[in-house]
């Protein structure tokens, strides 16, 4: 890999592995800040290990975005419940939203996500298959009585 391609790719990366931290921040807000640093590890380590192109690398972050965006309404409705017997109408409120919020940005990151994985190059089977393949028959040129 050329000196150019391999520093896009670490910038790539550092900044994938940015947003995909700011939406765990976002999703857990109080959590320690040694937890988000081992979720920033994890996800660096993970893409510079999985990812070959910057393609995929933005395919796995905001697949990744688009789960944390998921889990988001779960664990807050999860939270809530935990704090009091019986949710109020300000609460409902709040979990209405996140809901709403947080299904629709989770379809958006996900099903673009699903567009990068598609548009991703893939692998000659030449080079992935080493079986021989057998020359397919034609049809034949007569008529089936």
């Amino acid at each position: 890999m050329p000196p150019a391609t391999h520093k896009l790719m670490v910038l790539n990366t550092g900044l994938g592995t940015l947003v995909v931290a700011i939406g765990f921040w976002l999703l857990w807000g109080t959590l320690a800040p040694e937890a988000i640093a081992l979720w920033v590890a994890l996800v660096g380590a993970f893409l510079y290990w999985k990812c070959r192109t910057i393609t995929e690398i933005w395919a796995w972050s905001t697949l990744l975005l688009g789960l944390e965006s998921f889990a988001w309404p779960l664990q807050l409705m999860v939270q809530l419940k935990s704090a009091a017997a019986g949710p109020s109408d300000e609460e409902m409120g709040t979990i209405l939203s996140a809901v709403v919020l947080g299904l629709f940005s989770s379809v958006f990151w996900m099903s673009f996500s699903y567009g990068l994985f598609k548009r991703k190059p893939e692998t000659p089977a030449s080079l992935t298959d080493p079986t021989t393949s057998e020359p397919t028959k034609r049809p034949s040129r007569q008529k089936k009585r």
